[in-house]
């Protein structure tokens, strides 16, 4: 455990030394970009965007995505503007009917320096009119639960971190979206992730993962019906 552990931080570090020409990290899932085809007629693609809780879910847990027409697009270490400005490349262009976006915990954690709350919501709010602009539905996700980070401690996330989910909810509410609340059913008593569920307190473990699954999956089935039903 404390090696996958080890592995999951010198990911998201290795992730974390861009350069000035690919800071957002556009290269990452290039060639993967491009041998990916477009979609099937009738294929329900499903393009999952994040950061390292996205990227690491198919390595965690990789049952869930086995037989789907799910496309992981999660960077470890990444911040919303990094996830703005790759938008395009890793998830409009690949023509999905549902984006999935999970994100904003590496923002106020300062992985690219200090930012706002009201910074992170105009990156989230800004792809998710990106999405909807380009036919794409959008399932948002509620920002785990934290207490502290363990590679940039004292930032006192779990306060933050719930006043930023509350702006989540309020906007998708507003907007006709589904809003995936993980946060409540995985936090502790001092609001972050509970043991059993990520042992670093960020990262999910399997159980994690197993409590988040069915969640997302309800609310893409949701959206894959509102899709279905306007096009009849």
């Amino acid at each position: 455990m404390i090696r996958r552990i080890f592995a999951i931080y010198m990911l998201m570090a290795l992730h974390q030394q861009t350069n000035a020409q690919d800071w957002a990290n556009l290269n990452y899932y290039r060639n993967a970009n491009t041998l990916l085809e477009n979609p099937a007629e009738n294929e329900d693609r499903v393009v999952f965007m994040g950061n390292s809780i996205t990227e690491f879910w198919k390595d965690v847990h990789p049952e869930f995505f086995v037989g789907k027409t799910y496309v992981n697009r999660g960077i470890g270490g990444q911040t919303t503007s990094q996830m703005l400005l790759r938008f395009r490349a890793d998830v409009v262009n690949l023509h999905p009917k549902v984006v999935v976006f999970l994100g904003g915990t590496n923002d106020i954690a300062g992985n690219t320096g200090d930012v706002s709350l009201d910074m992170i919501e105009d990156n989230i709010f800004s792809m998710i009119e990106l999405a909807t602009s380009n036919g794409i539905s959008v399932v948002l996700c509620s920002v785990l639960p934290v207490f502290d980070y363990p590679w940039s401690p004292g930032k006192e996330p779990a306060e933050k971190i719930i006043e930023l989910n509350e702006a989540l909810r309020f906007y998708a509410e507003t907007h006709g979206i589904p809003f995936v609340d993980f946060h409540t059913l995985m936090k502790d008593e001092r609001n972050g992730l509970r043991l059993e569920f990520g042992e670093d307190g960020v990262h999910p473990n399997v159980d994690g993962y197993l409590i988040m699954e069915p969640l997302v999956e309800k609310a893409i089935a949701l959206e894959l019906q509102k899709i279905k039903s306007n096009e009849n």
